[in-house]
C-alpha cells in the first residue's frame, strides 16, 4: 500500500525536533503542502494527520497547510521511561508553530486538539490569527467512550508489556476489527470508512510500539481532570473553563448534532462563552467530523476566514 505521506504531501513525512516540556528532544512527524498563511491542521485523542485526509488538498489551494502528530501520536515520539506532565501539550504546540512559522498561524483543532487550541489562545494569543474548533472535550464530565474508560483504569506497566510482546501486531486483524466497528460509531454515515482507512487508522497502534501506551497516559491525565474537576480540585479543565471569556482571537466553533461523545449544547455554550466566535452546528455530523462531514467542514472554514478577512 503507498505510504500516506508520500501521497498527500510533496515532500512526504517531514520531521521537526522539538523541546519537549521536560526540556528533553522530541521529534515531531509533519506534512505541509500548499503556500500562503500557515494553518495547523491538529487531531483527536488516538488519532493522527490522517484524520484529516480530506481536508488537505482543499484547504493547501488557500493556504501552507501543515498536519503534524502530536507527541507520542502517529509516527511521532513516544518516550517511554518519562511520564507525562498535565499541559504538555499545550506547551508543545507552542513549539511546533514557533519552529515552523514566523507569524500567527491559523489553528483547526478537532476534540482533544480543539481543547489543547482553546488553551494555547489563552496563553499564548500571540501564535494564533484565526482559530477553528470542532467538538471540543471542554465541559466533558466523563470519558465518552468504555474503550477509553479501560484504558484510563489499566496501569501502564500491563499496557508497556503488552506492546513489548507486540500483541497488537500478532492480534492485527482483531485490533483492526474492533477499531474499525468502534471508529464507524462516530461517523454519521459507517460505509465510508475504507478497508485502506481502517489499515492507516490502525497503524500506528499495530506498527509503532509505544503507541497505546502514551495514548493510555494521555487518557489516564484526561480522567484525571474530570475527576479533579468535578471535585472541585484544582485541575487545568476548570482553568481553561474560566478563561474562555479572555481569548479576543476570531474563532469558530464547529459542531456536529449528531455528536454522541459532546453534545451540540456544549457547542452552544461555548459560543457564548468566547466573545469573538461564530457558531455553525453541521447536519448530520457525529463526533469524527473531518472525516464524516469533511467537505461541510472545508466549505465552513474557508467561508469563516474570508469573512474575517484572513483568506
Amino acid at each position: 500500500m503507498k505510504d500516506w505521506w508520500q501521497a498527500t504531501f510533496p515532500q512526504g513525512r517531514q520531521s521537526l525536533i522539538i523541546s519537549d516540556v521536560d526540556g528533553y528532544p522530541v521529534q515531531i512527524a509533519y506534512g505541509e503542502k500548499g503556500t500562503g498563511k500557515p494553518l495547523f491542521l491538529l487531531h483527536g485523542m488516538g488519532s493522527w494527520s490522517y484524520n484529516w485526509r480530506y481536508s488537505v488538498a482543499a484547504l493547501s489551494k488557500h493556504f501552507r497547510v501543515i498536519c503534524f502528530d502530536a507527541k507520542g501520536f502517529g509516527f511521532s515520539d513516544k518516550p517511554w521511561l518519562r511520564r507525562e506532565k498535565n499541559g504538555h501539550q499545550v506547551i508543545e504546540l507552542a513549539r511546533v508553530i514557533q519552529g515552523l512559522c514566523d507569524e500567527p498561524a491559523i489553528i483547526v483543532g478537532e476534540s482533544i486538539g480543539a481543547l489543547i487550541s482553546l488553551a494555547l489562545a489563552q496563553r499564548n494569543p500571540q501564535l494564533i490569527g484565526r482559530l477553528i474548533v470542532m467538538n471540543a472535550p471542554v465541559f466533558a464530565e466523563r470519558l465518552p467512550h468504555w474503550a477509553m474508560e479501560i484504558l484510563a483504569k489499566t496501569p501502564l506497566e500491563v499496557l508497556q508489556a503488552i506492546d513489548y510482546l507486540r500483541l497488537a501486531y500478532w492480534f492485527a486483524p482483531l485490533v483492526r476489527e474492533v477499531m474499525a466497528t468502534e471508529r464507524r460509531k462516530v461517523l454519521f454515515d459507517p460505509s465510508i470508512l475504507t478497508p485502506e482507512d481502517v489499515y492507516w487508522i490502525t497503524y500506528p497502534f499495530i506498527e509503532l510500539p509505544g503507541t497505546l501506551v502514551k495514548v493510555a497516559e494521555e487518557l489516564q491525565i484526561a480522567a484525571k481532570e474530570i475527576e479533579d474537576w468535578q471535585a472541585n480540585k484544582p485541575n487545568l479543565l476548570s482553568q481553561i473553563q474560566t478563561d474562555l471569556d479572555k481569548i479576543d482571537c476570531p474563532t469558530l466553533v464547529l459542531w456536529g448534532d449528531r455528536d454522541s461523545w459532546f453534545p451540540s449544547t456544549h457547542g452552544e455554550r461555548l459560543h457564548q462563552r468566547l466573545p469573538n466566535s461564530q457558531l455553525q452546528i453541521i447536519d448530520n455530523c457525529c463526533h469524527d467530523a473531518s472525516t464524516g462531514a469533511a467537505k461541510e467542514v472545508n466549505q465552513a472554514i474557508l467561508k469563516f476566514l474570508q469573512d474575517t478577512n484572513f483568506l
